[in-house]
């Protein structure tokens, strides 16, 4: 399992944060103005609604005059309907924007992830990134959208019921509104504890959405090793953590909301007094006090919203850090800026500008290390022709697969030069050099469609008679046909429905369609039974043919006819030569072949019986 790395961020509200993430926001700044229209619009007519209550006690029922009603009737009715109106346009707007919003972090995060280098993925755990790209993305989208028409509706309106206030009487509006500064003191004190407990909620659903994912990918091994117990209590474990933070959480908020009640209840009990009092000494009018006492309540409404968003907006923040710290960061391995500018980026490609590879690979005073106190390679050299195939072997942490990833610029040295064709591969665009290579893992991984879908994946402007070609050559084609459906066969989530082996070979369709002049096998025949991998080495034979390869390998019976198997210990390079030169040297790789040997055939005799 990845170890998650994250980073820890302040406190305090972030302006920065929402400076950084209103950048991705600018395509939809039209659908902004037109929602902030809409909601100043829905406000001025909540403010209005009340004027002419206080208008029609005033004139229909304190001067019992009906003249100008049907007009006033009218007028209302109007009002009404652009209310109506306006709630239907800005619920519809404010969908658009919150859909937009989702769909763009989605799409910035998915490129990043497809930009960033094999170190960030070493890092970070699955769930962590599954959380950003999915609740995290969900959460920002929906409380900028409909927080935004809360606040524009709640602070528009709050100044609208402010001026008419102060307007009719100035100081009955300040004795309505004298405590709002208590709001914004309460508001500031609430506002960290919000925050650092949202945090703590985020942070454990990135471990729960591991959870999941672990437990879904790793069912079978579960069941085999009766883990089942053992697993639900650590889940259980998680979710009574989540649980305790939510509950916290929503304590913290559920207390904030009644003082913003209670404290907008003694506003209101403010203007009810003193109003009253002005009425009976006919200081105003009784419209005006219903006008004072239905501001009141209005006022206090959208200050409760407020209190909402600002409660919402802290957790909203707590997303929008982690999200954001994913798509800003930068990767280990770039292309400079004339590389991007000659040879285009990983999306941008201009393969006009882009010089055919022959495969010749040197490797000149490479060090490397994943740790800096961990030393993999040191000092490495290695040169190696093209058409010549590489094979490696050594113990576990001897720096193979180092050797293989650097050679293909997943990672790059610390110092030293890896050079194809007697280039410095920096020199040129990642893409130039990853078109070019066709890499067989130990655990191929296929992608849910048919089987000509994953095939063609290796190169989606190839013709359905290259995917039959690829097939044939890996020798897939007569397993392929024999299905139902042939090449329109579903393979299943991860290529469920085939077999180890069926799924390697057309792993190596998959790889072969490119015609890659950078081959890489991945102990590509450790996971498959005897029959199956003699039809692997057969299209290992085939598929090598004239390009540089690497071949990593545990079973030492499939790298004989290799042109240069190389001896790895510690990262030096101890043995060097082809099997017969290697196994006339009676070394390290001798012994390593014979006792392999013998248990090979050791087993075959207990098989027999």
């Amino acid at each position: 399992m990845n170890i998650h790395e994250e980073k820890e961020f302040s406190e305090n509200y972030d302006i920065a944060i929402w400076k950084n993430l209103f950048q991705y926001l600018k395509p939809y700044k039209n659908n902004f103005k037109i929602l902030a229209m809409f909601m100043i619009i829905l406000a001025g007519i909540d403010v209005a609604i009340p004027i002419f209550t206080k208008y029609a006690i005033d004139v229909f029922v304190g001067k019992g005059t009906t003249q100008g009603f049907p007009l006033f009737v009218a007028l209302y009715m109007l009002a009404i309907s652009m209310l109506s109106g306006t709630v239907y346009l800005f619920i519809k707007e404010a969908g658009k924007i919150e859909a937009g919003i989702t769909y763009t972090l989605r799409g910035k995060g998915f490129r990043r992830l497809q930009e960033l280098s094999f170190s960030y993925f070493d890092k970070q755990a699955v769930g962590w990134l599954m959380a950003r790209m999915t609740s995290d993305c969900d959460r920002i989208g929906g409380i900028i959208a409909w927080g935004l028409v809360d606040f524009l509706w709640g602070s528009t309106m709050m100044v609208g019921i402010a001026t008419v206030m102060f307007v009719i009487n100035a100081k009955l509006a300040l004795i309505t509104l004298s405590v709002v500064p208590a709001l914004v003191v309460i508001s500031l004190l609430f506002q960290r504890k919000i925050l650092r407990v949202s945090r703590k909620v985020r942070k454990i659903n990135s471990k729960i959405t591991g959870a999941f994912n672990e437990g879904i990918t790793g069912a079978k091994t579960t069941k085999t090793l009766v883990r089942e117990e053992e697993n639900l209590s650590e889940f259980k474990e998680l979710t009574e953590e989540m649980r305790g933070k939510s509950v916290r959480s929503a304590v913290i908020s559920s207390v904030f909301m009644p003082i913003v009640i209670s404290i907008g209840s003694v506003g209101m009990a403010l203007a009810l007094n003193f109003g009253g009092s002005m009425v009976v000494v006919e200081a105003i009018e009784f419209g005006t006090l219903v006008l004072f006492l239905n501001y009141a309540v209005m006022f206090y409404e959208p200050v409760r919203e407020m209190a909402r968003i600002f409660s919402e907006l802290q957790v909203a923040q707590a997303s929008a850090e982690r999200l954001l710290s994913m798509i800003d960061t930068p990767s280990d391995i770039n292309d400079g800026d004339e590389v991007v500018k000659k040879y285009g980026d990983s999306v941008h490609a201009k393969k006009e500008n882009w010089e055919p590879i022959h495969g010749d690979i040197e490797f000149k005073d490479v060090t490397f290390y994943y740790k800096s106190d961990e030393m993999i390679l040191e000092n490495f050299n290695l040169n190696i022709k093209a058409g010549q195939t590489i094979a490696l072997v050594g113990e576990t942490g001897s720096g193979k697969s180092t050797i293989v990833n650097l050679a293909c610029r997943f990672y790059e040295p610390v110092s030293g030069q890896v050079l194809i064709d007697g280039v410095d591969y920096r020199e040129r665009s990642q893409l130039w050099l990853h078109s070019n290579i066709g890499y067989v893992l130990q655990t191929p991984h296929l992608f849910s469609g048919t089987i000509k879908d994953n095939i063609i994946y290796g190169n989606l402007e190839a013709s359905e008679l290259d995917v039959i070609r690829a097939a044939k050559l890996v020798n897939a084609h007569d397993f392929i046909m024999k299905f139902e459906k042939g090449y329109d066969t579903e393979v299943g989530e991860g290529g469920a429905k085939l077999s180890t082996g069926e799924k390697q070979l057309i792993s190596f369709a998959r790889a072969i369609i490119a015609n890659p002049k950078l081959f890489i096998l991945d102990e590509a025949t450790s996971s498959v039974d005897t029959e199956t991998e003699l039809l692997v080495q057969e299209a290992i034979t085939k598929v090598l043919s004239g390009r540089t390869s690497f071949i990593i390998a545990h079973r030492l019976s499939t790298i004989r006819s290799a042109d240069r198997i190389l001896v790895i210990e510690k990262g030096k390079i101890i043995e060097d030569g082809d099997h017969k030169t290697l196994m006339k040297q009676k070394g390290h790789y001798y012994n390593l072949y014979t006792n392999q040997f013998i248990d090979e055939k050791e087993m075959e005799v207990i098989n027999k019986k």
